[in-house]
């Protein structure tokens, strides 16, 4: 990979035998893909599915873990190589290889789990220290589950993600105290099951489930938390081996599951034992606590039943970070950081503005830190406020969008012309229901990432074929009728706002 982001093949240029910029077609495949199979699918399998090069007419693609790499062969790679062909006619064939292996076209067997969040950024974010990430040791008796059925060890826990690292503000306080009183709760039962957070990236779930797991364990409980990828490949690999049974009946005897990620489960069988091991875990009075980027009505993936489930504990989302909030964290993370480099030093004015320009999410605060001291340690220079605006100017620019649900515009359009929601999911076809409707599924697709089908079932179950029709008169009327293109125009403005 080059630096300028261009993908290059064996010959110069990213070229082979022709004129063919392979990093753009991947680029049109990847958007093709997307628009066809929809933001929940291609999220799950091909978000990470990266371009390595071209050479003599194969593609190489790369992936994070040996899971993704067998699912991808199993189930997409046709597709897949139809598409790139679509858009470069010189690929003939597809080669998928797991990242950081030596021989990434070499056919491997499933494996490697989905690498942790010790190693990411937002493992460091709110942790006030800065030791080495240690992985959590698991008990005998679970290194006895995982000999007797399956890998039962689960994903490691970081040390350093704990309550105590975890800085509290109004956003998150509901979820961090929930958290802790699942993880502390020592009566009979469980508290809140299941106890489902949901949040953005960057906003401190996986530091919550870390933390429970780690208070859960201190107490003696039997712990174990995965990530969706890696619940996924421990219920393929024991169906392979033939242990699917044991893995069962080893993963419902534990006292606290904690699953991240739950928005990748994918898979009929899958999501069915996924759904099977909750009901049995929940009506033995074992803790479930899941996490999601959703809530559990948007994970259209999943099963109804499922959703249901998954919906009937306590469901707390932790929104976005406030300016006091992004002090806190600025300052906990600049001091950690001050403790390995002494002579590093922010005035409060440079913290509090950078805390101000970026509000993202905490994955930008702590780029902005490692700017920071970048600057300050190449050049032997103080951090002012000219340096610091320079050193962030990007992430200021690129400030994550806010997400808009189609509930939201659903109740908005709804209220701007005098109807109900369940007029527009209803059945209505009378002009004062239609024409919201039309402009509420036109947003919904100039909104959001879901696709037609997606957008459909959230409208009362409708064919993606209307979806199409709606968005297709809707964007013509609004060439045609200034008036209704002001009209969307302040509702896109309302909802992005």
């Amino acid at each position: 990979m080059r630096v300028d982001g261009t993908v290059a093949s064996d010959d110069e240029g990213g070229r082979s035998g022709g004129n063919t910029d392979f990093g753009s077609a991947w680029a049109r495949v990847k958007r093709r893909l997307r628009a066809e199979l929809g933001e929940d699918v291609f999220a799950s399998w091909f978000a990470r599915l990266e371009l390595e090069g071209v050479a003599g007419g194969t593609a190489r693609l790369t992936v994070p873990t040996r899971f993704l790499k067998s699912w991808i062969e199993s189930h997409y790679l046709d597709r897949v190589l139809g598409t790139f062909k679509a858009e470069a006619e010189e690929i003939a064939r597809i080669e998928v290889g797991v990242r950081g292996t030596a021989a990434p076209a070499r056919p491997a067997a499933i494996g490697a789990p989905k690498a942790g969040p010790a190693s990411g950024p937002l493992a460091r974010l709110h942790a006030t220290g800065t030791p080495a990430p240690v992985a959590a040791v698991a008990t005998p008796s679970e290194h006895r589950s995982a000999d007797a059925g399956g890998d039962l060890s689960g994903t490691p826990l970081d040390a350093r993600l704990t309550f105590a690292s975890f800085v509290i503000g109004r956003s998150n306080a509901l979820a961090h105290a929930a958290a802790e009183r699942v993880a502390r709760h020592q009566g009979e039962g469980a508290l809140y099951n299941p106890l489902y957070l949901h949040a953005g990236v960057g906003l401190g779930k996986t530091h919550l489930l870390h933390g429970i797991g780690h208070a859960a364990r201190e107490a003696g409980r039997r712990v174990i938390y995965l990530t969706a990828d890696r619940f996924m490949y421990g219920f393929v690999n024991a169906l392979k081996t033939q242990s699917a049974l044991a893995y069962k009946e080893r993963l419902r005897g534990i006292d606290l599951l904690i699953l991240d990620d739950v928005q990748f489960i994918q898979g009929k069988s899958i999501q069915a034992e996924f759904g099977h091991t909750i009901n049995a875990l929940i009506d033995s009075g074992r803790q479930v606590v899941v996490a999601s980027d959703r809530p559990p009505t948007e994970l259209e993936a999943l099963d109804e039943r499922v959703r249901s489930r998954l919906g009937g504990g306590l469901v707390v989302e932790i929104t976005a970070l406030d300016e006091a909030l992004r002090v806190s964290i600025l300052s906990a993370r600049l001091a950690a950081v001050r403790a390995a480099h002494p002579g590093f030093d922010v005035s409060p004015q440079v913290a509090t503005y950078v805390a101000r320009a970026i509000t993202a999410n905490g994955r930008d605060l702590e780029g902005a830190v490692n700017r920071l001291l970048a600057h300050a340690t190449l050049t032997g220079t103080a951090v002012t406020m000219e340096t610091a605006e320079s050193a962030i100017r990007d992430l200021v620019k690129n400030r994550e969008p806010k997400r808009i649900k189609i509930e939201d515009i659903q109740k908005l359009v709804a209220s701007r012309y005098n109807v109900s929601r369940s007029d527009i999911l209803s059945e209505r076809r009378t002009a004062a229901v239609v024409k919201p409707r039309q402009i509420a599924m036109y947003l919904s697709k100039v909104l959001t990432l879901r696709s037609l089908p997606e957008i459909g079932r959230r409208f009362g179950g409708r064919d993606h074929t209307t979806v199409l029709h709606a968005v297709r008169k809707i964007e013509k009327q609004i060439g045609e009728d200034a008036v209704l293109g002001d009209e969307v125009e302040l509702l896109k403005r309302m909802l992005q706002d």
